[in-house]
């Protein structure tokens, strides 16, 4: 349910999934800076492994591209951006869905994005200047997840944004930040992948809308067994439909059923081991 609050100029809490994230992505951009900025084939090569190249994914598997280009960025400020992002509008969020949900809505957000950028690259590579050869790095598919989940869960929290001294409504802010990085993408040559990293809204908005409230790992459950039961229950149907044929073929034959010979066994048995007060255990 929507909800509203007024503005604040507090600072939201620094702990679990959120900070877990912020600290890895951190702790990745400084090793790669340590340990490979000097040397610049290797440089280049980690982001040719873990960054999203779209060749690489789609024509040799390599999935996991799909969620290591997220903790990989440009510079200083890609990376500053986007952690902040995530701080300020993920910790939220992660109050409002738990720890392991949180992690669940964010990678979907960011998985998504990634096959955005995929599927657009080799349906409107041209068009759009990108290059299936052009990795793709940045966390931007789970930032713009988590602010379109933001702003479809607290439409109406006021929020203070420095330096202007006002308030203004959540789906306002979302709205104004999505359409500057839209117009950020659109204006520069090396923007476009910021296009398909709005992907990730598009995917926090399907997560939102169309999941049920416990999650992605509750519905797979859930389709799955319904679609077992609905199998069981076909079975049980045909085996049905045959018992009933066979029991109309045979109606008139009861000796089919019954072998007489063992009947009268088991009557004697029966006989001799029946107490007076009923069965001898």
């Amino acid at each position: 349910m929507p909800q509203t609050q007024s503005g604040t100029l507090s600072f939201p809490p620094f702990y679990g999934k959120v900070r877990a994230l912020i600290l890895i992505n951190a702790l990745v951009y400084f090793a790669v800076l340590l340990f490979f900025r000097t040397q610049d084939s290797l440089y280049k090569e980690v982001y040719w492994i873990y960054g999203l190249m779209p060749k690489l994914v789609f024509a040799h598997w390599h999935l996991w591209q799909l969620v290591t280009y997220s903790f990989l960025h440009a510079n200083i400020g890609h990376i500053l951006f986007n952690m902040l992002a995530l701080w300020m509008f993920g910790s939220t969020l992660e109050q409002y869905f738990g720890g392991r949900r949180f992690l669940e809505f964010y990678f979907f957000c960011v998985v998504g994005a990634a096959l955005v950028t995929v599927l657009l690259t080799f349906t409107m590579g041209d068009f759009l200047r990108m290059s299936p050869e052009k990795p793709t790095i940045g966390a931007s598919g789970g930032i713009y997840g988590v602010l379109l989940g933001f702003g479809y869960l607290f439409p109406n929290r006021e929020i203070f944004m420095f330096p202007w001294p006002f308030a203004i409504k959540a789906k306002y802010l979302v709205t104004i930040l999505i359409l500057i990085a839209l117009a950020s993408s659109l204006g520069g040559s090396n923007g476009v992948a910021n296009i398909a990293h709005l992907g990730g809204a598009l995917f926090g908005y399907l997560y939102l809308k169309f999941l049920p409230g416990k999650g992605l790992g509750f519905a797979t459950s859930e389709r799955f067994y319904g679609l077992r039961n609905a199998w069981h229950r076909w079975k049980r149907r045909q085996a049905a439909k045959k018992f009933k044929v066979y029991m109309n073929q045979h109606q008139d034959d009861p000796k089919r059923f019954v072998d007489e010979s063992e009947l009268r066994k088991t009557e004697e048995w029966d006989k001799k081991n029946r107490g007076p007060g009923g069965w001898v255990n």
